[in-house]
């Protein structure tokens, strides 16, 4: 017998009190009482990772090796252990099922049978409703104490203040860190006074060799503006400033996006003031450097559309993956890698050496080759056809459907047959059912494979639909691509292009297509990889 064990704990405390070597304990006698070997290579661990996710390194690796069919059975101590969902939990055990790998809960044993199946769903209902009020209650109790004045909203301080290691999230504790308050107030000096820009100011904190506030020698701009919008400088600590929403913009377009949230802005009028601190700037100061920021983002180089540049803000530098920005040299156009300016702005130690990309050339080739694809709709229905699992005959679908379903009457009328055997005394109820168990797999089986043909069915379907659609829009757009003005071109490349990657001689387009009606109205270069709904294909 092939087992593995898998354990798993919400938070670092419980990691550091044992409680998961105590599942490991409870798990290995087990094993120990069964004859099964349990050695250290089979065992998948968690520590501190919430079980409302899925996205955890030893579950993972589990899902892999049962992939790989490694194991046959996965032993775990409860459900929750296992997700805290139950979506999660039934998503899981059908994963390994299907692999051939079964699951068993040691703590609270379950079967395949009708009450067991409920009893689990009830279970993993009411964990799920535990932890949504749990959360909730730590949420209502977190916004009391704010209110109160008796929690600080940060566990570490802002640049320029310290804690009591004692009680971090005290509002009593809340000391000023003179040479810290020192750099923010020269840092508001050289904004508001000396007119300095960010990037400036980052490269004087680097000529004199002061470091950044996570002890970096290079400031970055960003830490500068946090620095010049954050209200607790003014002595008041505010809590609920943002808003944790699901993150709607990719930071590279050459970088996969990853995990995590994205944060929105809260009105000021909802903030909460949770209690006051040392002064460090006054509140005119830090009025007056919100507002030439504003300023000084509305003139940005990037914002700037003095010139005209077909390709602005999607060409990036395939030998540094930075971007492009689009400059003036001697009259001429050009697409410039980032990385080729000050450290300070690109936040590199070395400069690319790649070279400057003519822009009327460029966006000539774009031009041309998006055009040659519009004209040519078969090149991005070969390409979607690529995207899919493969690419399935009608014939061959219709013919396999109708082989399973034929194969499935069959087997009904076996069990019948051996039900009418045993009914007549011909067969011993043991040898019924050993048969029957035997049938019943297999129609198990049967049906499986009936839900993926299914899903190949739906699929070819949705890509005939698609291939269609996408004709059909090549077709409208591609009529007036010879008279198109200079907004429309625009207007086009944002909608179809990702991104224009080039190094050296070689250029790559990524180009997307919308597949809807409504996908048409929506700019794909600022998406996620979800496409908000929307459906796209790339190619």
């Amino acid at each position: 017998m092939r087992v593995a064990i898998y354990v798993r704990v919400s938070s670092q405390h419980q990691a550091q009190t044992q409680t998961i070597e105590q599942q490991l304990e409870r798990l290995r006698q087990h094993c120990q009482l069964q004859g099964w070997p349990c050695e250290e290579p089979q065992i998948f661990r968690d520590d501190g990772f919430s079980g409302s996710k899925l996205k955890r390194p030893g579950l993972d690796r589990l899902r892999d090796k049962v992939a790989q069919a490694a194991f046959e059975l996965i032993l775990i101590t409860a459900p929750d252990r296992l997700a805290r969902k139950y979506v999660h939990q039934m998503l899981l055990i059908e994963e390994f099922e299907k692999a051939g790998c079964q699951v068993e809960f040691v703590e609270r044993p379950m079967s395949q049978e009708p009450n067991d199946q409920l009893l689990l769903q009830i279970r993993g209902a009411v964990a799920e409703y535990e932890r949504s009020l749990i959360a909730e209650r730590m949420r209502r109790g977190r916004l009391q104490k704010y209110k109160a004045g008796a929690m600080l909203p940060w566990s570490h301080p802002p640049y320029g203040y310290a804690l009591n290691p004692d009680r971090p999230r005290d509002p009593q504790g809340v000391a000023l860190v003179e040479t810290e308050a020192a750099v923010i107030a020269e840092i508001y000096r050289l904004f508001l006074e000396q007119n300095y820009g960010l990037g400036k100011i980052a490269q004087h904190f680097l000529n004199l060799g002061i470091k950044s506030p996570k002890g970096y020698k290079r400031w970055a701009v960003s830490s500068l503006r946090r620095i010049l919008t954050n209200p607790v400088y003014t002595g008041v600590v505010y809590a609920g400033r943002e808003r944790s929403r699901p993150i709607k913009r990719r930071l590279s377009a050459l970088k996969p996006i990853g995990a995590g949230r994205g944060y929105e802005k809260v009105a000021p009028s909802e903030w909460i003031e949770v209690c006051r601190v040392a002064t460090i700037v006054s509140q005119e100061q830090f009025e007056m450097a919100r507002q030439k920021l504003s300023d000084n983002l509305r003139m940005a180089r990037r914002n700037n559309k003095t010139h005209s540049y077909l390709l602005r803000a999607l060409v990036s530098c395939g030998k540094c993956k930075s971007f492009c920005v689009s400059v003036k040299r001697g009259g001429q156009g050009y697409y410039i890698c980032r990385a080729k300016y000050s450290p300070i702005l690109s936040n590199r130690d070395e400069k690319c050496g790649s070279r400057y990309i003519p822009s009327a050339q460029l966006d000539e080739l774009v031009w041309k080759d998006l055009g040659e694809i519009l004209r040519c709709p078969e090149i991005i229905e070969e390409a979607l056809k690529r995207t899919q699992a493969g690419e399935w005959l009608p014939q061959s679908l219709q013919a396999q459907r109708e082989n399973l379903g034929k194969a499935q009457t069959s087997l009904g009328r076996q069990l019948e047959r051996w039900t009418e055997a045993y009914l007549t005394g011909v067969l011993e109820l043991e040898e019924y059912k050993r048969r029957r168990v035997e049938l019943e797999q297999r129609q198990q089986s049967l049906h499986r494979q009936q839900e993926q043909l299914a899903a190949s069915i739906n699929q070819q379907v949705e890509l005939m639909g698609i291939a269609t659609s996408i004709t059909d829009f090549c077709g409208r757009v591609s009529q007036g691509l010879n008279e198109a003005t200079f907004e429309q071109k625009r207007q086009l490349i944002e909608l179809l292009v990702d991104r224009v990657i080039v190094q050296e001689e070689e250029v790559e387009i990524r180009y997307v297509v919308p597949t809807t009606p409504s996908s048409e109205n929506t700019r794909f270069y600022h998406l996620l990889s979800d496409y908000f709904d929307n459906i796209y294909y790339a190619i």
